[in-house]
């Protein structure tokens, strides 16, 4: 295998030619020019990019930086704002981290992104790797950026058999091997754009992957295996009941979920425990509900969730025990979390 530099030069003169757009990054073109990452759009698009696809946050990136341009403007926006334009993209515990490292930004550090790496690390909901993305990309300093692609593309291109996780810290060292002190920001959205569009999970283009001549897994014939993982834990299946209540003026019965926990902070039906038995009902209310004869089906993490959807229609004079009307003009069912979504869709079908 050649000298890393001659390496990590080449993978950016491949990067300055073909690299992805994406609406936080400034391009190799303008970068080249003078034009400087904004460190809020690089934090923003690298907290909502966690587990989600490139996809998927596009149109979520362009809602929050029209609504919210800057970290201070995050900062004084309503908690339910927030969780609102976040609905839809899971993992709602990254939005509640948003609002409070946007807070803290604001009120510890002036309204500006520190630049040094041990100081990012202390922000609420900024871990390792999103520490090392925005002192990369968003301050040029060489640290090693590691995500899902390129483990990928280290394990092919060293070989390494050894399954994933436990070959995180060879992979990451690998990595860090290749990481020049020059255009690091560059480098790191380099190698992740070659994990994305040729270093591909299946059927990479090598015939056009500027580091064909050095990776080993080609010359042996193992890349298609590559990266191994360890087997999967098969995931539990939870049971529920989601109480869909309408009063006669149109109005819907919400409640807003525990911070902590699962959708913490986000609105959401009443309903019962999520658990692996038969639920125990648990209505909000006397009323005579009615069960829509469909279950809304959801897969977080670690468990999938069947949950029973029952309605009821009451009338003005009746209090919940817990929740509280919000008019039919002020709701949207798509501030809902995607699972209480697809339990609202399941009362329109019926």
């Amino acid at each position: 295998m050649r000298d890393p530099h001659v390496l990590a030069a080449e993978l950016l003169e491949w990067y300055d030619h073909h690299a992805r757009v994406m609406p936080w990054r400034v391009s190799p073109k303008d970068k080249a020019a003078g034009q400087k990452p904004d460190p809020y759009r690089v934090w923003l698009s690298e907290i909502m990019l966690q587990q989600t696809t490139v996809a998927a946050v596009r149109d979520y990136f362009r809602v929050f930086t029209e609504i919210w341009p800057t970290v201070a403007d995050l900062a004084a926006a309503k908690d339910a704002d927030v969780m609102g334009a976040w609905a839809g993209l899971g993992y709602y515990a990254r939005a509640r981290n948003l609002l409070k490292c946007a807070r803290t930004v604001v009120n510890d550090h002036g309204g500006v992104f520190p630049n040094d790496h041990a100081t990012l690390l202390m922000l609420p909901g900024i871990g390792p790797y999103t520490a090392a993305a925005i002192s990369s990309i968003a301050f040029d300093t060489p640290h090693t950026v590691v995500d899902g692609n390129v483990e990928r593309v280290m394990a092919r291109l060293f070989d390494i058999h050894e399954p994933l996780p436990t070959s995180k810290p060879a992979l990451t060292e690998k990595a860090a091997l290749l990481t020049p002190e020059q255009r690091p920001g560059c480098y790191a959205q380099a190698v992740m754009d070659l994990g994305a569009t040729i270093c591909t999970p299946k059927n990479p283009a090598c015939g056009l992957c500027p580091w064909r001549p050095d990776c080993i897994a080609r010359k042996e014939g193992t890349a298609a295996e590559l990266p191994k993982k360890l087997p999967k834990k098969r995931k539990p299946t939870r049971l529920g009941i989601a109480y869909v209540v309408r009063r006669v003026d149109g109005a819907y019965l919400l409640e807003t979920r525990p911070d902590k926990g699962l959708l913490g902070g986000m609105l959401g039906w009443p309903g019962s425990d999520w658990q692996d038995a038969e639920p125990q009902p648990a209505p909000p209310m006397p009323a005579e509900w009615r069960d829509v004869g469909a279950e809304a089906r959801h897969t977080f993490t670690h468990f999938h969730l069947r949950l029973k959807v029952m309605t009821a229609l009451v009338p003005m004079d009746r209090t919940p025990s817990r929740g509280t009307f919000i008019q039919q003009q002020d709701f949207k069912p798509s501030s809902l979390p995607t699972v209480m979504r697809k339990v609202f869709d399941l009362t329109q079908d019926t």
